[in-house]
């Protein structure tokens, strides 16, 4: 009876060593993040406790813009060259930057309470008014070593007029590294969303 025992536990550990290694192929605990995330953080936001309310007839929706696919990732593009982008080292965006940047212009336009702003529903579609856009450039660029926000704004009305304007932030002296380019592409972008804040109205 005690070697039937002995049998059965080892059987038992045997099969429990067999089950990790087999879930060991197919659980996954990532790697290591990178040792920089990037984010945008809008310097203007609204009050706490703000309130909004009205009808689609009176809202603003800020439809996340258009990105080429070099900006369709969460990578940061530098430009090296008219011919050449690589991608900066050790640095990643926590979401992709036109969706970033989407929340920035939203936050911002709201921060200045003449408006009321939706954004990412269907109430942002049902909205007569609508911001969007394409998102050309939020990168480094290695030849003048800055960092470039460029932004194409369309602006649709309730009357079918639709408005565009491109506007376009640059911070220059900045070093080649993600310490460096990570406020100052926030800054370039916060730069953009106050001034299609303004244009808005």
């Amino acid at each position: 009876m005690r070697d039937f025992a002995m049998k059965g536990t080892h059987k038992a550990g045997l099969a429990a060593i067999a089950m990790a290694l087999t879930l060991s192929g197919c659980v996954s605990l990532g790697k290591e993040p990178p040792p920089t995330l990037f984010t945008l953080t809008p310097t203007a936001l609204a009050p706490a406790g703000l309130s909004a309310s009205g009808t689609s007839a009176q809202a603003l929706a800020v439809i996340e813009p258009d990105a080429p696919q070099r900006l369709d990732v969460a990578r940061v593009p530098v430009q090296v060259d008219a011919a050449t982008v690589a991608y900066l080292k050790d640095a990643v965006w926590v979401e992709k930057p036109a969706r970033l940047f989407g929340r920035l212009l939203a936050e911002t336009i709201r921060s200045k309470q003449t408006r009321l702003v939706v954004e990412g529903s269907d109430t942002a579609y049902a909205a007569a008014t609508k911001l969007s856009g394409h998102l050309l450039e939020m990168g480094y660029d290695a030849g003048s070593s800055s960092v470039v926000v460029r932004f194409d704004a369309v602006l649709r009305q309730p009357d079918g007029q639709i408005l565009t304007r491109r506007f376009e932030a640059k911070v220059s002296g900045v070093a080649p590294d993600a310490a460096s380019v990570a406020p100052a592409l926030n800054e370039a972008a916060n730069t953009v969303a106050a001034e299609v804040a303004e244009w808005i109205g």
